[in-house]
């Protein structure tokens, strides 16, 4: 066993014959949670999505009797409560998260990313769970788009439950920040094979454009951290490296090049940015950071549990937080060519592609 498994058996511990409910299961985050606890003892995984040709697909390549399938949507809190009956932990991932989608239909990404989690919390609190960790992204960090700007929202509904309840609540609340998860859905990595694979130009849109580049794996150990670390109001955020465009381009095709030396010649078209889309991501603002407790591979930041009667504190005005950077993509590790190649080399469908471990899904299906 290595020393993953090892790190994960003793974190899963709390939720032996627990029952552990995730909306938005049949999404890419959400089947990453579902993977890392099927083989746990865990009793019940719950999955709540609203598309039932997804759970179809899933509980016949599962088969697997611990894990129960809800259809229902976030925006409606009955049919949240009729899955949430009997449970002790909350994974929400439901969302809207494609930036050009939301800007075209924001009272769409509101109405869902918003209103539902906020119908999420407050059905987890009344059926008494025990703990919540609700999905964020660093979009919600000084957004300029519908999509961050209702992450954003969302995250200050989640943290003003969590410090209504208090720390000494039945139901915790917390939420977990991440930045670019490599090849969830709406990644480029995905489109860039296919393009490769169809022998037509990767469309970049700014070569100069840095993201975070982290894996699911990684991300999921950021979510069983919060589910046993929490405390109510806590915004968790995984610290990642980030590549430009350009860099994870020829990463991409110089991987590649090992099934076929013609994905090396591919060409690289700039097509210019989408709707509301930035330069460079921010995952933790300056704000944020003069309060965050470092926590080695994450960021912990406490909410502000102070109330509305602001007579009853003295604020003397601080020079600090002028002083304190953003932690964005722009100043964190930067990853070259060999260093991003690396980090591809983990994601499970480009290891089939390149023959390193066994097909598990369709080969059409380019996605974690």
């Amino acid at each position: 066993m290595d020393t993953f498994s090892l790190t994960f058996s003793s974190e899963i511990l709390p939720f032996s014959s627990k029952t552990l409910l995730i909306t938005g299961g049949t999404g890419s985050f959400g089947n990453a949670v579902l993977r890392r606890f099927l083989d746990s003892d865990i009793k019940e995984i719950r999955i709540f999505s609203r598309d039932e040709k997804k759970q179809d697909d899933m509980r016949h390549a599962l088969q697997n009797p611990k894990v129960k399938f809800y259809i229902g949507n976030v925006r409606e809190k009955q049919s949240v409560d009729i899955a949430m009956r009997g449970v002790d932990y909350v994974f929400s991932a439901a969302a809207l998260k494609q930036v050009p989608s939301c800007e075209f239909f924001p009272v769409e990404a509101t109405m869902t990313n918003v209103m539902g989690t906020n119908n999420v919390l407050l059905s987890a609190i009344e059926h008494g769970v025990k703990n919540v960790v609700v999905l964020s992204t660093d979009k919600a960090a000084y957004p300029i788009n519908a999509m961050g700007i209702s992450k954003a929202l969302m995250e200050k509904v989640a943290i003003a439950k969590g410090r209504e309840l208090g720390q000494d609540a039945k139901t915790t609340i917390c939420c977990t920040r991440y930045g670019n998860v490599m090849a969830s859905r709406g990644s480029v990595i995905p489109l860039w094979v296919d393009q490769m694979k169809q022998g037509r130009l990767i469309t970049i849109t700014d070569p100069n454009m840095t993201r975070f580049m982290m894996t699911l794996d990684d991300a999921v150990d950021l979510v069983i951290y919060a589910f046993t670390h929490g405390e109510n109001g806590d915004l968790f955020v995984q610290k990642a490296p980030a590549a430009t465009l350009e860099v994870l381009a020829e990463a991409l095709k110089q991987t590649y090049t090992e099934i076929n030396s013609k994905y090396g010649k591919i060409e690289v078209k700039v097509i210019g940015t989408r709707h509301g889309e930035k330069l460079y991501e921010t995952l933790v603002t300056r704000e944020e950071m003069a309060k965050a407790i470092d926590m080695g591979d994450y960021f912990r930041i406490p909410c502000d549990t102070r109330d509305l009667n602001y007579d009853k504190f003295f604020i003397n005005g601080s020079e600090e937080v002028s002083k304190i950077e953003d932690y964005h993509s722009h100043n964190t590790r930067r990853l070259d060519v060999e260093g991003m190649k690396e980090l591809l080399l983990k994601l499970n469908f480009i290891r089939e592609d390149l023959g390193l471990q066994p097909r598990s899904k369709a080969k059409e299906i380019r996605s974690e």
